[in-house]
């Protein structure tokens, strides 16, 4: 899941995205209402966290210009204008969700995951294939029925996987679908986080590589149909 944090509060912006990397969320940080817009205008995020009262272009004007996009995030109002009247308004102008600073940060983050399930188009509550069965609201996975015990980084490569399945994903689309925008394009990390992926879903190799396209989950009968490594071959590795 990709999230923008949008809050002029420094310290707290950089609190609040710390913690969502903590749930596995990619998460990009905006001190202001117009390098969050740009941000928004190049980037596909399932949810916007947003101030109002942010300099450079108001956060209202801002959710305006998120909502009005043809694939619009889900926008949650951040903000300490909590009054009744406030909810309102912001949900006027086309928030999807408002929460009244101060909160706590467990009902952010299921208030995010919600928000993310229902946007337009999102995926199934369950995603299954080749005999896996990954729940993204749970955060369980399984293998025929074995329970795995996936990292978060793994967790969510593997829910990317099984949502493009049968189309691949290449390196690029899981760092900017899985990691973030302070994540170097050249790291191996990909590749260090696929092998310890194949290897705890175990044999046989479910996960294929694809020459000069990525990543994909093999059909449903399982089996790989690995057509070349190319650059993005993920053989097992270990490490942190």
């Amino acid at each position: 899941m990709r999230v923008l944090v949008v809050e002029d509060v420094r310290r707290l912006a950089d609190d609040i995205a710390e913690g969502l990397r903590d749930q596995a969320m990619a998460v990009d940080v905006a001190y202001d209402g117009l390098s969050a817009a740009e941000k928004a205008a190049v980037t596909d995020y399932d949810v916007v966290v947003l101030d109002r009262d942010l300099p450079g272009l108001h956060g209202d004007v801002l959710c305006r210009q998120i909502t009005g996009a043809p694939d619009p995030a889900m926008v949650i109002m951040l903000t300490a204008a909590g009054s009744p009247g406030d909810r309102v308004e912001g949900l006027r102008l086309g928030a999807d969700d408002y929460l009244a600073k101060p909160f706590h940060f467990s009902e952010l983050v299921l208030r995010i995951r919600s928000l993310a399930r229902r946007r337009p188009a999102s995926r199934p509550r369950v995603l299954s294939r080749a005999g896996i069965e990954a729940d993204p609201v749970m955060r369980t996975v399984t293998r025929l029925g074995r329970p795995l015990n996936l990292s978060p980084k793994e967790f969510e490569v593997l829910v990317e996987l099984l949502a493009a399945a049968p189309a691949p994903l290449s390196a690029e689309q899981l760092l900017e679908k899985v990691w973030d925008e302070n994540t170097d394009p050249f790291t191996k990390t990909v590749t260090v986080t696929m092998g310890r992926l194949r290897r705890k879903l175990g044999p046989p190799d479910v996960i294929s590589t694809v020459a000069g396209a990525g990543y994909r989950i093999a059909g449903e009968t399982g089996g790989t149909d690995t057509e070349g490594a190319g650059g993005f071959e993920g053989s097992e590795v270990t490490g942190p």
